[in-house]
């Protein structure tokens, strides 16, 4: 471990440099897309899929210290994290030939995936999903809705979840399918979001046509493939507590090595959070742990989740208390849009009101009426 750390540390002190030089501006798309080939190209990205690949086949706890350094030295995620953590681990496991073509290609940009999971109506009860997709002849015809589609805008390719049997239980008859975004018939609209991005979008389906050669794993079985990728995306629940808590600790650190005079309400909130977010990092530590030992996470995963959501958007609401009148008029840009960024936190991948229900229901077995 510490000599892979070492070579790691040794990548992103000559990497990181070099990349920022080159993209003064980090927050363009292509800044960010390139960012995430330099990582795939010293396998870093990759660092968990097999060796065949193009991974190190590294394990979760490696994965944690990994985590751990890139978020030490300040590096950005990679904008394809949907692809690199989710799709490309589907596609391995239930993918032929043909579509397992796309794995590398999702590691080096050449393709970005989203996923076509939630609809209106049906967002944490994925299993109302009513996108229809019929098998005509040798080919799907897909009709429907989707939204809160996360990188929608920039997607090449999407995981989609369909109904192909709707005379079948709700868990039943769904289907996940590979759907180009170019194909005709499909039309992406960008939801425009308070910090003014669009990282989300509503996808429509109209007499959408695809090769019945792009289903993924069994007809009529993709809850047990979509169940696959969600466990991956447990995973990295647990990841995203670990950067947070880092995030929070950079925080507290320059606040107490600058001359910045802070208020004892402040004071206190930095306190609190920064107990607050080590114990998240332990929660999702242990829970890395547990999936390191073959055992599958219960709700803590759930807890991680909410705990993470609202620490998020407080940690947010102090950056931009300390940026003062500057952050209000918009000068301390930063804090401006991290602030209304962070109101999404407690609605994606799970409203906090529904994480709510579920430690309720399977963690406090409270009646749900």
């Amino acid at each position: 471990m510490d000599a892979l750390l070492a070579d790691l540390r040794e990548f992103l002190a000559n990497a990181l440099p070099a990349w920022r030089a080159k993209w003064p501006n980090q927050d363009l798309w292509e800044a960010k897309l390139d960012w995430q080939r330099t990582m795939a190209n010293g396998r870093w990205t990759t660092a968990t899929w097999p060796e065949e690949f193009g991974g190190r086949g590294l394990g979760t706890m490696e994965m944690l210290a990994i985590e751990d350094v890139v978020a030490q030295y300040g590096a950005p995620q990679i904008p394809g994290m949907i692809g690199v953590k989710n799709v490309a681990p589907t596609l391995m496991r239930y993918g032929n030939e043909e579509q397992r073509k796309s794995v590398a290609k999702i590691a080096n940009t050449d393709e970005f995936w989203c996923q076509g999971f939630s609809e209106p109506g049906a967002g944490s009860d994925l299993a109302s999903l009513r996108t229809r997709a019929v098998i005509d002849g040798d080919e799907f015809v897909i009709n429907g809705q989707k939204v809160w589609t996360s990188n929608g805008m920039y997607a090449t390719h999407m995981q989609l979840l369909a109904r192909t049997d709707p005379d079948a239980p709700k868990h039943k008859g769904i289907s996940a399918i590979i759907v180009p975004i170019n194909t005709p018939g499909l039309e992406v609209r960008p939801i425009k979001q308070i910090n003014g991005g669009a990282e989300f979008a509503e996808v429509f389906f109209t007499d959408v046509r695809v090769p019945v050669a792009n289903l993924i794993g069994p007809l009529h079985e993709g809850w047990n493939v979509t169940m696959n990728t969600l466990g991956h995306e447990r995973a990295g629940v647990a990841v995203f507590a670990g950067r947070l808590e880092q995030r929070i600790r950079n925080l507290v650190e320059d606040v107490t090595k600058s001359d910045t005079v802070v208020s004892p309400i402040i004071s206190d909130e930095l306190a609190e959070l920064y107990v607050e977010s080590r114990v998240l990092g332990m929660m999702g530590r242990q829970m890395l742990a547990k999936i390191a030992s073959g055992a599958t996470p219960g709700s803590e995963s759930s807890v991680i989740k909410m705990v993470w959501s609202e620490l998020s958007q407080r940690v947010d609401t102090t950056v931009m208390e300390l940026a003062g009148v500057d952050g209000i008029t918009g000068d301390a840009n930063d804090a401006k849009v991290g602030y209304l960024t962070a109101r999404s936190a407690t609605i994606a991948a799970g409203t906090s009101d529904i994480v709510k229900n579920i430690i309720g229901d399977r963690v406090l077995g409270l009646p749900r009426d």
